[in-house]
């Protein structure tokens, strides 16, 4: 993994080097790289369960948690995986409080913060650039755009869209574009972007945008943010869960005899 974070802060689990960082920490590093002069993009991914499963057998996915800069937990059941492990993960930092996170650390110090929002449906971008300005006033979106459908697989028009990216001249690229394609994409174009720092957060634009609602915080203390995503919507993810459901706790019996 390329990284600028501690090695004594990073556990190898699921076949993927996970760092031990806090929110805060995570908050912190991440301040750190946008107030660097050099523009040479850093990416974060943050793993849930359905990231863990695909990763086993996703090569492209394999790639980006291997040059990806920080690799933070997203899912309570994967902390709570790591625990009966004997690997203590300081907490989740899911991607859709990551982004409000870095925005909050940003007007505590008066920071000026200039970010494209790349992914999510056409408009909802836009929406989430009105709410981040009106919450976060040293915030400012200087670019949106929802790419076209198989955008990922064109080389001219990814370029391209490196190249709208470069002209905003923003710190902060959030890319909506749902797990793998996200992880995957950044992969290939970071060092076509001048951008500081990259975020794979997947809905993280709808949910700015009040497009799609975030689980009550209840679930989200029990971990069962996952639950109410899927109920919202079934036909999408329903079988995603229900094939995570099989392979994970396989995953965890296979790292707890190799660790034995």
């Amino acid at each position: 993994m390329t990284t600028t974070t501690n090695k004594n802060k990073r556990v190898h689990l699921f076949g993927v080097d996970i760092d031990l960082f806090s929110m805060a920490e995570s908050v912190s590093l991440i301040k750190q790289w946008m107030l660097a002069p050099e523009t040479n993009c850093k990416f974060v991914v943050t793993p849930n369960v359905d990231h863990i499963v695909k990763v086993q057998t996703d090569a492209g996915l394999q790639l980006a948690y291997q040059k990806s800069s920080l690799v933070v937990t997203d899912g309570k059941p994967v902390v709570w995986a790591a625990n009966l492990l004997g690997i203590q993960i300081p907490g989740t930092v899911p991607g859709s409080d990551l982004v409000p996170a870095i925005f909050d650390d940003a007007v505590a110090h008066q920071t000026p913060l200039t970010v494209f929002l790349l992914g999510a449906m056409p408009g909802v971008a836009d929406r989430a650039k009105a709410v981040i300005h009106a919450k976060w006033p040293v915030v400012k979106v200087v670019g949106t755009l929802s790419p076209d459908f198989g955008f990922d697989k064109n080389d001219a028009e990814s370029k391209a869209i490196c190249a709208i990216v470069n002209q905003t001249k923003a710190d902060l690229l959030v890319l909506g574009l749902g797990a793998p394609k996200q992880e995957i994409w950044i992969t290939r174009y970071a060092p076509e972007l001048n951008v500081k720092a990259a975020l794979c957060v997947g809905a993280t634009i709808d949910f700015l945008a009040g497009e799609k609602a975030r689980a009550p915080i209840w679930m989200r203390k029990l971990g069962l943010e996952w639950l109410h995503r899927m109920l919202s919507e079934p036909k999408r993810l329903a079988k995603r869960y229900l094939v995570d459901a099989v392979v994970f706790p396989k995953l965890i019996f296979n790292e707890w005899r190799a660790r034995r």
